[in-house]
């Protein structure tokens, strides 16, 4: 909190001296690498309006949004309406992209993307399933070798919005893990796993460790060259995760007003299972000024931003969803 605290000081300062608006948020690190590229091309655009994104967790920046400290948050946790009714600002959840949390692992002498059901993925994060020769993956993959090695669970600190979309998706798909975890940003994993508190931090640790298995954003994923797995949806479907099968997961969707909606486990045969909306979170009050600068933010996020996100290889909005947000943005006063 002292870092966010700090910075708004530091930028508060410099708006003042140089009559500029610098808008200043934290959370998740799961998009972090999106609002990189975001932030600095829309900083270039007019040195007045600049916006700094310091990437923590969804629970730190739910927890520095709901007591007035920043210009807004993200992360990918839906506020309840307990945490709404006692925060000091009226807070907004503004959709930006789709993402997907894909489960990597590091198996050397394994060919080919493994096959996952919910049900295994469940087992192997409650540290049921202990090797990878389990009868359970391998009747899900007969036509791959798989050793004897012990599996690594390699799983996110607490307070993590990864954490929350995959305990989402297995709350959904598995009984015993509804009632044992739950869906949670700070879920109870098995004793002795490893834990990693950036993104960055668990595809090292899953790169590091043989045996291991973890879970991370699609864009981290692709970028890590770990092998990604396939997740069987809804449908029976083993799907792989990519902006088609991610956006599918969102196809004829009620989306409500205030867009908390969870679209994990999907119906669909192309939905891939572990997707979902990330959200910015935005105070609807404040200072006229500061609230104008934020709405041409996200004005410019719901058009250039989403153009961006699929060059880049996110999931952009659909443009139905965009208008929806615009018609929100609107509302703001």
């Amino acid at each position: 909190m002292l870092q966010i605290a700090c910075a708004l000081v530091l930028f508060g300062a410099s708006a003042l001296s140089q009559e500029s608006i610098t808008l200043v948020g934290s959370g998740s690190t799961l998009p972090a690498p999106l609002y990189a590229s975001w932030t600095e091309a829309y900083n270039s655009r007019n040195s007045n309006l600049q916006v700094r994104y310091v990437p923590m967790s969804t629970k730190e920046g739910i927890n520095q949004i709901t007591h007035a400290i920043g210009d807004f948050a993200a992360g990918e946790v839906p506020l309840s309406d307990d945490q709404l009714h006692v925060s000091k600002s009226q807070i907004m959840h503004i959709p930006t992209v789709l993402v997907g949390v894909v489960p990597i692992y590091n198996l050397p002498g394994v060919a080919g993307a493994l096959k996952f059901s919910g049900s295994v993925l469940a087992d192997i994060f409650m540290g049921r399933i202990k090797n990878w020769n389990d009868p359970k993956i391998v009747k899900l993959n007969p036509a791959i070798s798989l050793p004897t090695t012990s599996i690594k669970i390699v799983h996110r600190g607490e307070g993590k919005g990864t954490n929350y979309i995959l305990t989402d998706y297995l709350s959904k798909v598995s009984p015993t893990f509804q009632s044992e975890i739950g869906r949670t940003a700070s879920p109870k994993w098995p004793e002795g796993s490893i834990i990693a508190q950036r993104s960055e931090d668990m595809v090292n640790n899953v790169k590091s460790a043989t045996g291991s298995i973890g879970y991370v954003e699609l864009d981290y994923a692709l970028r890590s060259g770990l092998t990604i797995g396939m997740v069987q949806n809804a449908a029976g479907e083993f799907v792989k995760a990519s902006p088609q099968t991610i956006s599918a997961a969102l196809k004829d969707k009620t989306i409500p007003s205030d867009f908390r909606v969870s679209i994990t486990n999907a119906p669909g045969k192309e939905a891939y299972p572990i997707s979902s909306l990330t959200w910015l979170y935005i105070p609807n009050n404040g200072k006229p000024e500061r609230i104008k600068a934020m709405k041409q933010f996200l004005d410019w996020a719901m058009h250039d931003g989403q153009e961006n996100a699929q060059r880049q290889g996110y999931t952009p909005l659909p443009g139905s969803l965009v208008a929806k947000v615009e018609i929100r943005l609107n509302s703001i006063r």
